[in-house]
């Protein structure tokens, strides 16, 4: 009871409660946020697991992409234009693998972040790894290779060489992983959905694959792409002469590929290239799993500048691209000429 001849005001008793509410959600909205801010860095992953689910999610978003070429359901559409004036298309391939891998990955790994080439409201729960880790990963890779969570970015691609899926070009087709650990990468994944053929590296740790016994240089075989090559054949042959062959192919995926020894019942019809070269703006969910693969052979994948390309943050890579295996990569850089992606 207020004090003989005092009157509480209702509103000044309901304000001063709002002002003690106000400052104990301040004092303990402090408290949980570094509560789940530790909780967060506590958090590990085992990248062996992750480059197992990272081959599942590829083999899975593969088998969309080529059920949906198979019953020609492509639905096609524009999703706007490329830095090159290029129509950039999605297709019910795209999505279909999208949901599955980005699904798979998000669900089994939480506290990772997934970058995928595209974008879907639809969630499936139901998308689980069932712990399952291939022969030739157990057999070249130990478990126990923890990391934090919140340093660990996934880039997804569900269907590299879009254009040329439509085109029923689909040797050029891949699906893609890519593992980065602050900014590095550190497992890359490629698979090629019409041949069943999945190539897989760990940085450090072992891969199903190697470099070719041997490459040219003076001139090499340069491979380029087909559908966003820009002024990229002229560069290339300012670089290393007229003579220089020049391979124009479809997606990403399938340049690094074309560097690399493959099977020999996929050799039959791969091209085979000495360096690949990009000049234009290109996505980080393109190129990240190649760097990966390349980077566990010794290869290189860098900047024109020759710079490392730092695969965390915003997806946009400005700097256009070389990458080699087996080669000089330093001597390449320098026989190339001053290019500026940001002004073609």
């Amino acid at each position: 009871m207020a004090p003989m001849g005092i009157r509480l005001s209702p509103l000044g008793v309901a304000m001063f409660c709002l002002l003690g509410v106000g400052v104990i959600y301040h004092l303990y909205a402090g408290v949980i946020s570094n509560r789940w801010a530790a909780f967060r860095q506590r958090s590990k992953v085992d990248l062996r697991d992750l480059l197992a689910v990272s081959v599942e999610a590829a083999v899975l978003g593969g088998t969309e992409v080529k059920k949906v070429r198979h019953e020609n359901a492509l639905q096609e559409k524009s999703k706007g234009k490329t830095q090159e004036g290029a129509t950039e298309l999605l297709t019910m391939g795209d999505l279909q693998s999208h949901r599955k891998m980005f699904n798979l990955i998000s669900n089994t790994f939480p506290d990772v972040t997934v970058n995928s080439e595209e974008h879907d409201n639809m969630v499936d729960k139901a998308a689980s790894w069932n712990r399952g880790i291939p022969a030739d990963i157990l057999d070249k890779i130990e478990g126990g290779k923890d990391v934090p969570a919140e340093s660990v970015t996934v880039w997804i691609d569900p269907l590299d060489a879009t254009q040329e899926y439509t085109e029923n070009l689909v040797k050029y087709v891949t699906t893609m992983v890519c593992v980065a650990v602050d900014g590095k990468p550190v497992i890359g994944v490629i698979h090629q959905p019409f041949t069943d053929f999945t190539a897989w590296a760990f940085v450090g740790q072992g891969s199903n694959m190697r470099p070719r016994p041997s490459y040219s240089v003076s001139p090499p075989k340069a491979i380029v792409s087909r559908s966003h090559s820009g002024k990229v054949k002229s560069f290339v042959q300012d670089a290393f002469g007229n003579s220089t062959t020049i391979i124009g192919a479809g997606g990403a995926g399938y340049k690094v590929l074309s560097l690399l020894a493959m099977p020999s019942s996929e050799t039959g019809s791969m091209d085979q290239a000495d360096v690949y070269i990009h000049v234009t703006f290109i996505k980080k969910w393109d190129i990240c799993a190649g760097a990966a693969l390349l980077k566990a052979l010794g290869g290189h994948m860098t900047t024109l500048k020759g710079e490392d390309i730092d695969y965390s943050g915003t997806p946009l890579n400005k700097g256009g691209l070389v990458a080699s295996v087996g080669v000089d990569h330093k001597a390449l850089l320098e026989r190339l000429p001053n290019w500026e992606p940001e002004k073609h």
